[in-house]
């Protein structure tokens, strides 16, 4: 079924809601799952908002984030309607995945190319820049009405997910949502200030170790970057921390493909794939068990660092060649 306005009746038929987004959640999935929870209990659901990961810092400043149950936290509940936003695959529920085998109503609302219908329910728009513009979408079919809790938590989900308004993802109905977003009072430049320039010293220490492991592929088209786990306990950094340092190796002149290599366990790598304009990366995280969208992906391998690096970037030069 790929039917918004089935996946919002079903929302309305629940009573009691729990909702949630993927491992290692971003401002999409935050505010997305936010958004549509505060949205809920105006109609009279009850509503636990739950999360795999703790919330990175950087967005505490969302309305109800507090609200949170983390991890296995979340379980101790009864629920009738199990949501899921932002999520490509089961695997990335971390130990809320749990909640699958319940007999209880699930609905997965998502945006990835390769989305995995693994709920009962499920919508799949791949052309939405973000999550939370679905949600805006859903909204207006079931004449759910903004407030401005509900407006900053959309707009931090579609500004974090184009980059604010720089990736391929933004269309000219991005920018209306947007705009109708801060109609509703949305203080758009103080956000941008609070996602973007408000890092703290730690994260800028693991910029600096991440780059000291910058390479470029002989043909300039290439790059990669490597961040382990010895290298965020010595910047007293965390995983959150690492978000966005992929984008330094895809900022320079001549690189189309970006990768960056990030140890999470002991002979455990997740992959991240970036591109500027003509590689879909979607593809290229596909050949190894992976995806996301066409200019971002990702996987997760396991095996030697230098064995992965090798078939991976011998991936991404033979991805350049074809170009």
């Amino acid at each position: 079924m790929n039917n918004l306005r089935k996946v919002g009746n079903v929302l309305l038929q629940g009573k009691r809601i729990i909702l949630c987004g993927h491992v290692t959640p971003d401002g999409d999935c935050l505010g997305s799952v936010i958004a549509l929870g505060l949205a809920l209990e105006k109609v009279g659901k009850e509503v636990t908002l739950a999360t795999p990961d703790p919330v990175p810092e950087i967005y505490n400043f969302l309305p109800e984030v507090k609200r949170f149950q983390e991890g296995s936290k979340a379980l101790q509940g009864e629920y009738d309607n199990f949501v899921i936003l932002d999520c490509s695959v089961p695997d990335r529920l971390g130990p809320l995945r749990e909640l699958l085998m319940r007999p209880i109503i699930t609905c997965s609302i998502d945006h990835h190319v390769n989305s995995n219908e693994f709920a009962q329910y499920n919508y799949v728009d791949s052309k939405a820049a973000a999550v939370g513009e679905i949600i805006q979408d859903l909204f207006n079919l079931l004449s759910f009405p903004l407030t401005p809790e509900i407006a900053i938590c959309l707009y931090v989900a579609i500004v974090t997910d184009t980059g604010s308004f720089q990736y391929d993802n933004t269309r000219a109905n991005t920018h209306r949502r947007a705009a109708k977003l801060i109609e509703y009072g949305v203080p758009a430049a103080k956000i941008n200030r609070l996602i973007y320039e408000q890092k703290p010293l730690s994260s800028l220490k693991l910029l600096e170790a991440a780059l000291g492991t910058l390479s470029v592929s002989p043909c300039g088209q290439v790059s990669w970057m490597v961040v382990d786990l010895e290298m965020l306990k010595n910047k007293n950094a965390g995983k959150e921390h690492v978000d966005g340092l992929i984008n330094y190796g895809r900022s320079i002149r001549g690189v189309e493909v970006a990768l960056l290599f990030q140890e999470i366990s002991e002979d455990c790598f997740k992959v991240g794939f970036r591109s500027k304009e003509l590689v879909d990366v979607n593809n290229l995280a596909g050949k190894f068990g992976g995806g996301g969208h066409n200019r971002a992906a990702g996987c997760i391998l396991k095996g030697d660092l230098e064995t992965i690096k090798t078939q991976v970037i011998t991936a991404a030069l033979q991805a350049v060649s074809e170009m």
